[in-house]
């Protein structure tokens, strides 16, 4: 089985309702990646031949969690090479997405796969998160730091009346007690094990921070 053809399986299986187009984007972002990895490092070497499960159905779990409004709108911080913002932006077609990330050459590898995808939905820009003036209803992130650290870089980029589920879904690993009760913040935690059976995500979680 190809790549492609096992991205495509992969994701049909958990997520029935994507159409033809959604499962063709898919495939052809796995080719991208593939492609701008031998230039550009977005993800690590020994990975890319996990792109759909460590990488793409991963950025899917925050779907599992949540089901974007249409005309939303959803901040990525520290995107990297657009995870998990491209895999949810070709989910969510009528959701607005915002990828930013400090490292300009991942931008512009989020940039060509977009324009490539024809994901008229995402917007890619090199910042930090602190400097984005623009309020989101959802801010998306995988892993960047300690959820003390990060929650301060995001926590006026929020609508004051966003939309229902308004709030940060971060993707994480491992044992969180310690850094949940650190950060202070009201959390639920969602597991992934309990939406995939890969053992990739048997620590896998979405933590949810809901705004007050």
């Amino acid at each position: 089985m190809s790549h492609s053809t096992a991205i495509r399986t992969l994701l049909s299986g958990y997520f029935p309702e994507l159409t033809e187009d959604q499962l063709e984007k898919y495939e052809r972002m796995g080719e991208l990646y593939r492609e701008w990895n031998q230039k550009i490092n977005v993800i690590s070497r020994k990975d890319v031949d996990q792109l759909g499960v460590h990488h793409i159905l991963h950025s899917l779990g925050i779907a599992k969690v949540v089901r974007f409004p249409e005309h939303s709108a959803v901040l990525d911080v520290g995107t990297g090479g657009g995870l998990p913002g491209l895999p949810l932006a070709v989910m969510f077609p009528e959701v607005k997405f915002h990828l930013v990330d400090s490292i300009g050459k991942k931008i512009h590898v989020v940039q060509e796969i977009a324009r490539e995808l024809h994901l008229h939905n995402v917007t890619a820009t090199q910042t930090r998160a602190e400097q984005v003036r623009d309020k989101y209803d959802f801010v998306v992130s995988r892993a960047v730091t300690r959820l003390a650290n990060f929650w301060p870089w995001i926590m006026n980029s929020f609508k004051k009346a966003g939309a229902a589920n308004e709030g940060l879904y971060y993707l994480k690993g491992g044992d969180l007690q310690e850094e949940l009760a650190e950060s202070g913040l009201i959390t639920h935690t969602h597991e992934l094990k309990d939406c995939f059976s890969e053992g990739f995500f048997e620590t896998k979680k979405v933590v949810y921070v809901p705004v007050k």
